[in-house]
């Protein structure tokens, strides 16, 4: 079943990709962990409010039983208040990984973090990651 919802997820990958000009699929990860819990069209990120490690987004190398990070893409933080429905920036600055700690120290449990991707040719299906 995981397998045949990677491969439904690669179509929809290569889908979505083909309409936004040739963009190429990525991942947040936390210490090399795919955040999402299943690379699909329905997968959804959440974190423990108590997470540790390094947060990146990279490219990725899929099959069904692994998620392995083929390369750091820089990126910035956003935090969407749940209590407020408001977007803010965590950061001016461009990261290539960040202490998700520092970012969770921002949030409060229901709040999501966003993923913005600043280089052109990649796309981020999974760019929010739900505070709990």
């Amino acid at each position: 079943m995981k397998r045949i919802k990677i491969l439904a997820f690669l179509l929809f990958c290569s889908a979505v990709t083909s309409l936004a000009l040739g963009q190429n699929c990525s991942a947040a990860f936390i210490n090399d962990n795919i955040v999402v819990n299943e690379y699909t069209p329905e997968g959804k990120c959440i974190l423990n409010a108590n997470a540790t490690g390094q947060l990146t987004v990279q490219t990725a190398s899929l099959s069904p039983t692994e998620s392995i990070p083929t390369g750091k893409l820089p990126f910035q933080v956003a935090i969407r208040s749940e209590a407020f429905n408001t977007l803010r920036m965590y950061s001016k600055d461009t990261y290539h990984q960040v202490a998700i700690e520092k970012v969770l120290s921002k949030c409060q449990k229901g709040d999501h973090i966003i993923l913005l991707m600043l280089e052109e040719g990649y796309a981020l299906p999974h760019h929010e990651i739900l505070v709990q």
